[in-house]
């Protein structure tokens, strides 16, 4: 075929279609990128299912206008894990500076990329280079040079695919743990496919076939990957599409937020997409009639997939409510006995999305919304909800199960969301965490070398220590955390660790720290046996 000269809505819509796909491809080979060999928040699997929610999002037979229009409304609430924040803020971006244009030609397309990578970076508090940032800002760079020169927007993709394939090859230098992992980063090896799918939609070419990789720690399909569903307890999830004036949405969602939970509702210019986990579905529907018309309404049982509501009371209104994440029904009950107000299933493996986290958060009745995200990796997720909601949000960074739990002690619900996240962030800062897995892959590590299937003891981003047996793996790790200053020991333990295991962990620390106090709870999370927490 003879190369493009524009785009036109249908190449966008076939772009973002593509791109999708080609995430979805190669999934695995993204995953295995991951620097530490650990049940991770997969960058693969968050980058394809960002894509899958926009691609979703997209309305058939429109103009470029209409479809750019979708990509933005739907990008930020698509997003997951720090790549897959990342992406969307890119499409997002390229798709609002095409909003205007008839169609998009080279010199169109290379100010989009450069105004893709200022919102990347935009969307991170400390940018580091070495990153999918540095991948994004090298692929602008090169597409305006060659728009600057003349170059058609065959040559302008070229030269963006060529300059990005060397910063991804450079992005080790510039990140000490990518070279010490001996990989590139996985977030840029993400992004490089959009260039690929827009040479495939621009001249024709094959789009890149994944390399073999290993099985996946988890399998093939990232509806497994992700966990069912984002609430605890709320049975029905409600959707429909709502014709309604903009100024009537607020009073909208107030409704919804005595109604459910995971609420969704995004949209503009009179139509807008909405969505709640409820145990009241046709208050759910009356809320919407009352504003407007609401159609393509879709009634689902999380719980058993039957048509009938079981009514639950709706909870008093507090001054402020927090929204934890977490993953294990014991964990959940330790959260909600401690005064959370909702549970988003997530963590490693299970980077809930925007819109799961916003879903929540306008759930919750309170003033003002504590948000815990208790993982590195949806922690910059949970730093977007500024952008989709009204109401006050407080994020605590928490990058820990225990750094969490440990918040939650200060939690009061009846001071203010901002004096709560002070002192309760005050609190988690406190906390030495630590964690037990398995390794699903070789590697080298600060704790030297790694094989498939030994277990690992975390600590502060890194590996502090390796054994073929959990009991002997765990109590190293409690060596090297477990200070004389110290005074409790919180030990959260996961489905696969046995009674008989445990037993001897807390026979170790009587042993060795007997000034240590030890509290037990039965956390029922997946793939990490413990979760520790030292204070």
């Amino acid at each position: 075929m003879a190369p493009l000269d524009r785009l036109t809505a249908d190449h966008v819509d076939l772009l973002m279609r593509r791109y999708s796909e080609t995430l979805a491809a190669h999934r695995s080979v993204i995953d295995a990128l991951n620097v530490y060999p650990v049940p991770d928040g997969d960058t693969g699997t968050n980058m394809s299912l960002t894509l899958r929610a926009v691609v979703d999002a997209l309305p058939a037979d429109c103009d470029l206008r209409s479809l750019c229009q979708a990509i933005y409304d739907s990008a930020l609430a698509a997003g997951r894990g720090n790549s897959g924040i990342i992406v969307s803020q890119f499409l997002r971006a390229m798709a609002g500076a095409w909003r205007e244009a008839v169609s998009i030609d080279a010199a169109g397309l290379a100010g989009s990329l450069e105004v893709a990578s200022v919102a990347a970076y935009g969307a991170v508090a400390r940018p580091v280079e070495g990153t999918i940032l540095t991948v994004g800002k090298d692929v602008a760079a090169a597409a305006a040079s060659a728009a600057e020169r003349g170059a058609p927007l065959a040559e302008v993709i070229e030269a963006a695919i060529e300059a990005g394939r060397e910063s991804l090859e450079r992005t080790p230098e510039l990140l000490e743990v990518l070279r010490t992992a001996g990989v590139v980063d996985a977030g840029g090896k993400g992004l490089l496919l959009l260039l690929d799918a827009l040479a495939h939609v621009v001249d024709g070419r094959p789009l890149p076939e994944p390399p073999e990789v290993s099985a996946p720690l988890l399998g093939d399909d990232p509806h497994h990957i992700e966990g069912a569903g984002d609430v605890a307890d709320l049975r029905y999830e409600v959707m429909f599409l709502l014709d309604a004036g903009d100024d009537r949405i607020a009073a909208f969602r107030d409704r919804w937020e005595q109604l459910g939970d995971s609420i969704v509702v995004v949209g503009g210019d009179g139509l807008w997409n909405c969505h709640i986990h409820t145990d009241d579905i046709g208050g759910s529907i009356e809320a919407g009639i009352e504003v407007g018309r609401p159609h393509r309404i879709e009634v689902t049982d999380l719980h058993e997939q039957v048509s009938h509501v079981d009514h639950v009371a709706v909870p008093e209104r507090t001054t402020t409510g927090v929204v934890a994440v977490a993953t294990g029904d014991g964990v959940a009950r330790i959260f909600k006995s401690l005064g959370a107000a909702e549970i988003v299933q997530g963590g490693q493996t299970m980077n809930p999305s925007v819109a799961t986290l916003q879903a929540a958060v306008e759930r919750t009745l309170a003033d003002g919304v504590v948000v815990l995200p208790n993982n590195k990796n949806i922690v910059l997720a949970a730093q977007q909800l500024h952008e989709v909601t009204d109401r006050e949000v407080v994020v605590v960074p928490t990058v820990s199960i225990p750094a969490g739990l440990s918040a939650m002690l200060e939690f009061d619900p009846e001071a203010e969301a901002a004096r709560n996240g002070k002192v309760m962030a005050a609190l988690a800062g406190e906390v030495v965490a630590g964690e037990v897995t398995r390794a699903v892959r070789d590697a080298v590590t600060p704790a030297g070398p790694v094989s498939e299937g030994d277990f690992m003891g975390l600590s502060d981003g890194d590996v502090q220590c390796v054994a073929g047996e959990l009991t002997a793996v765990t109590c190293g790790l409690l060596d090297r955390i477990v200070g004389d200053e110290h005074e409790i020991v919180t030990l959260i333990c996961g489905e696969e660790a046995t009674e008989a295991d445990t037993e001897v962990v807390a026979g170790w620390l009587a042993d060795n720290r007997p000034h240590v106090e030890l509290e037990v709870h039965a956390g029922g999370q997946p793939l990490y046996h413990y979760y520790v927490g030292v204070e």
